[in-house]
């Protein structure tokens, strides 16, 4: 199975610094479990943004997409596996010393926050924060996280593992906070290609059946935690020139 997704996503998934045409993270690691319980092979490619991602994947140039958001638009070209493979917590980041109070989502009426474009929302929630929220919208999570920090928002809405993976990056895990309660719950789904010769029932069931299994095991946040390390570790090295 030729695997993809998106390329700037961690903990999920991401470039390979010392191997740039392949991708790491969680869901990799989530995959490559399974796959091996399956007796299956996966290769896990970087295949450019998310965009380009996709239609390799629609096309069938790639059989997989391992971080696949729900969206209605893509159930013409892809069969979502479910459950899904990571449930995404989407929740309230605040500075440690903020007065907002925050009990339920209407708490943030009318007050200013930040979200990076790469955020991938449920359709229903986005609808609502268009509508309800007033947020800035920043080319990525690092950059939404600054502005909180330097007082230029009350909050960032962002995943509970990428939030936390990306305050420790930047040094700011201390001075951060994520609420507790999700204000939303996308999930990350594996999602094969239509035009894809190794999509058939038989491996869609047992995909499937594994899904269902996986949240049991408890292995998620084990794994989840370990690729924080993992990314944090890297974001330390010297930046070597990749072998091509």
């Amino acid at each position: 199975l030729v695997v993809t997704g998106s390329p700037d996503a961690p903990p999920y998934l991401w470039q390979d610094p010392q191997d740039p045409k392949h991708l790491i993270g969680a869901s990799a690691d989530l995959l490559q479990q399974v796959a091996g319980q399956l007796g299956i092979k996966v290769q896990l490619l970087y295949a450019g943004k998310r965009s380009q991602a996709l239609d390799e994947v629609r096309s069938g140039r790639m059989d997989m997409l391992a971080d696949a958001p729900l969206t209605v638009s893509e159930l013409e070209s892809l069969d979502y596996i479910h459950p899904a493979l990571l449930e995404n917590d989407y929740l309230v980041w605040t500075r440690k010393d903020s007065s907002l109070v925050y009990n339920a989502v209407a708490d943030l009426h009318g007050h200013p926050g930040a979200l990076s474009e790469k955020s991938r929302l449920t359709a229903q929630f986005a609808t609502f924060a268009e509508q309800q929220l007033t947020l800035t919208r920043t080319p990525n999570l690092t950059q939404a996280l600054q502005k909180l920090l330097l007082g230029e928002v009350e909050f960032v809405l962002a995943g509970r593992y990428s939030g936390m993976a990306m305050a420790q990056t930047l040094g700011m895990a201390n001075d951060l906070v994520a609420r507790v309660q999700p204000v939303d719950k996308p999930g990350l789904f594996l999602a094969l290609s239509h035009n894809s010769a190794c999509n058939d029932p038989w491996l869609r069931g047992q995909l499937a059946k594994k899904m269902t299994e996986l949240p049991a095991s408890g292995l998620t946040e084990a794994v989840l935690q370990r690729n924080i390390e993992r990314w944090n570790v890297q974001q330390k090295q010297p930046v070597s020139t990749p072998k091509q």
